[in-house]
């Protein structure tokens, strides 16, 4: 180790970059520690909005909540659908067989219209099949009564991007609506199946069979450490509990056939819920929307005007 030198001769001695390797104590330290680093300077990032990352800018009116649903709302309404079962087409050239879903669209009407100036959203509520008015209260009667269509059994709403997606109240909606080839988003609850165990329900393999195992067979085992998980069950611990029921969205099911006349939608493989189940439609978001065809009444003016 070098002799330290008294202070008053420190004043006198030469540059740092020309000092050995003794004396580098006295100058700046080095290393990412202390700040010193190769890499090139960069500006420390903002704890807020970030407009260097091309990030929009949030606000809090109702007006940037809808702009920001623009990528996610699709441009016209759904339909409601009862699940029928579920068969296959055979393609005559192939041979190739493709399961399939049939739904039907029982009665579909438009029962009211959802604005922003009065609700803060588009949307619009549609009602499926029948029920008796004798089972329906008072102030469901008067909704469909006001609105001039028969009591329905199933009602449902469904959100559209703007006012032109709106449409006029008791409008029947029917499997023209969807066009063969088009996707669509299905929704349903799957089939419910009550109280399960851990094996049922989060396939574990269960406990030994032997080895001094007593009527333990099908049991989770432990359910979480002591002290290590301070005594407590960790949320989300897989254990025994209802199991199905909860609503499964489908996306980009393709449209296979349409049939105008039995009011019948044919989806492409299999959707979630039991047979007789309510089945909710709508474009799919993650694919193009479709090119509609234009009505029939639209080309028969256009023709009578050439």
């Amino acid at each position: 180790m070098a002799p330290k030198l008294p202070i008053s001769c420190r004043a006198h001695l030469n540059p740092s970059f020309i000092l050995p390797d003794a004396f580098l104590p006295l100058t700046a330290k080095r290393g990412v520690k202390y700040g010193w680093t190769t890499a090139p300077a960069r500006s420390k990032p903002n704890r807020f909005n970030q407009q260097s990352a091309g990030l929009p800018e949030l606000s809090m009116s109702p007006a940037a909540a809808l702009k920001r649903k623009d990528f996610t709302l699709p441009l016209r309404t759904g339909a409601l659908a009862v699940k029928k079962g579920m068969t296959a087409l055979y393609d005559p050239e192939t041979g190739k067989r493709t399961p399939c879903t049939v739904l039907q669209l029982d009665r579909v009407q438009v029962i009211a219209n959802k604005t922003r100036k009065n609700h803060g959203y588009f949307a619009v509520q549609i009602g499926a099949g029948w029920k008796h008015p004798s089972v329906l209260t008072r102030p469901l009667l008067g909704q469909f009564s006001h609105a001039g269509v028969a009591p329905k059994r199933f009602v449902a709403e469904f959100r559209v991007k703007n006012a032109e997606g709106l449409l006029e109240v008791g409008q029947v909606i029917g499997p023209e609506w969807f066009i063969e080839g088009q996707f669509v988003d299905a929704r349903a609850n799957c089939l419910g199946k009550g109280f399960a165990g851990g094996m049922k329900r989060w396939n574990f393999k269960g406990q030994p069979a032997s080895h001094g195992n007593s009527r333990n067979h099908r049991t989770m085992g432990s359910s979480g450490a002591s002290q290590g998980s301070g005594s407590r069950v960790l949320p989300g611990k897989k254990m025994p509990g209802n199991m199905g029921g909860q609503r499964v969205t489908t996306q980009n099911v393709k449209v296979l056939r349409i049939d105008t006349e039995k009011g019948i939608v044919v989806l492409n493989g299999c959707i979630a819920g039991p047979d007789g189940c309510i089945v909710k439609l709508q474009d799919a978001i993650k694919k193009p929307w479709p090119v509609m065809p234009p009505p029939v009444e639209a080309v028969k003016e256009a023709a009578v005007t050439v």
